[in-house]
């Protein structure tokens, strides 16, 4: 088949990502994004030169008083397109994929859907191959992708007995000025476990995981602070190291090289190289690494804005079979610019 075309429906923090992500592979292209109000997000796809589209006669007049034209309705691109790319807010693409299903295009969904929304919930590193051919599939929430590409990483050398995580989240999204909390910590939620654990358990049903997490007065990234407990004895710190600097999408950053300690220092440092300072890449802090008899121990970064990007990316190839997981990967990382060496350029 010629390139796939997508539809992007959701132009917020994870659309625009998608959807310039895609305009960046020789396999698929963009045919046109949705966007629900006409701001600043609109003006950036009119630039980008997507064609934009809106959801509804109400949204149409807004877009209109402001002297923004669009090229139709949700429907008209739908038609257009091969797959459409959900990244509206949580619980829209379950009430959305019944529009999806008139028009018999493929669907790709976000994390903050039910897993029931798709065939499958998707992580490229660790159930790629299940997906080939599916005609939907719900990439993973930003947190559960972080921890899979730690689990699945390790769990490709190491035997794994359970896995147990803190997630210190942020608040919101740095874009997003009406959420909290201002000088405060909250129990996310306050009875344990948190969903997360479900949430990976949706991609690995057999891990033993159990996770907690809090909520704190920030924007940049989510800190985890993940113990695993090994079925074996006998793995060195220098084992690990060797298994997550060989690992895709993972970058080790050494405080003794870089001087990085903190999410501000990696985001600054982003700033410097990357487009909208994004780092895809599953940070692991080299120096927290620690291993005790059968457990590892560590601390992780997870920029939410940008992880699950290459991800979506991935699924859209597997659902049309287009590459195999590791071509697909390379493919999509080196397009997206990850580098195992980007914080030490």
């Amino acid at each position: 088949m010629g390139a796939v075309r997508v539809a992007v429906n959701g132009f917020g923090t994870i659309g625009k990502r998608v959807a310039d992500a895609v305009s960046l592979q020789d396999d698929m292209k963009v045919v046109g994004v949705v966007k629900r109000t006409p701001d600043y997000g609109a003006l950036y796809a009119l630039h980008k030169g997507y064609p934009l589209y809106v959801p509804n006669e109400d949204a149409l007049k807004n877009f209109e008083k402001v002297g923004l034209r669009v090229a139709g309705f949700l429907d008209e691109l739908l038609e257009k397109a091969d797959i459409v790319v959900d990244a509206t807010p949580g619980g829209q693409g379950m009430k959305n994929k019944k529009i999806y299903k008139k028009y018999n295009i493929k669907q790709i969904y976000q994390g903050g859907e039910k897993p029931e929304v798709a065939e499958i919930s998707f992580s490229s590193l660790c159930n790629y191959d299940e997906a080939l051919g599916k005609n939907s599939a719900r990439v993973v929430s930003c947190n559960t992708t972080g921890l899979l590409r730690l689990i699945c990483s390790l769990k490709s050398t190491l035997r794994i007995q359970q896995v147990r995580a803190v997630l210190i989240r942020r608040a919101a999204d740095p874009r997003e000025i009406k959420k909290g909390p201002i000088n405060s910590i909250v129990l996310n939620p306050p009875r344990l476990p948190s969903h997360h654990a479900l949430d990976v358990k949706t991609v690995l049903p057999n891990l033993d995981i159990v996770t907690a997490a809090v909520v704190v007065p920030t924007t940049l990234m989510h800190v985890h602070y993940v113990t695993v407990k090994l079925r074996e004895e006998g793995v060195t710190r220098d084992d690990v190291i060797k298994i997550l600097d060989e690992a895709r999408r993972i970058v080790l950053v050494s405080s003794g090289k870089t001087g990085i300690k903190s999410t501000a220092q990696l985001i600054e440092a982003a700033r410097d190289i990357r487009l909208r300072s994004d780092i895809p890449e599953l940070v692991v802090f080299e120096d927290s690494i620690n291993v005790d008899g059968d457990e590892i121990m560590l601390f992780q970064a997870v920029h939410q804005e940008s992880i699950v990007v290459p991800e979506n990316i991935d699924a859209i190839r597997a659902l049309f079979n287009l590459a195999s997981a590791e071509a697909s990967i390379r493919k999509t990382d080196s397009s997206l610019g990850l580098s195992k060496q980007f914080f030490l350029l």
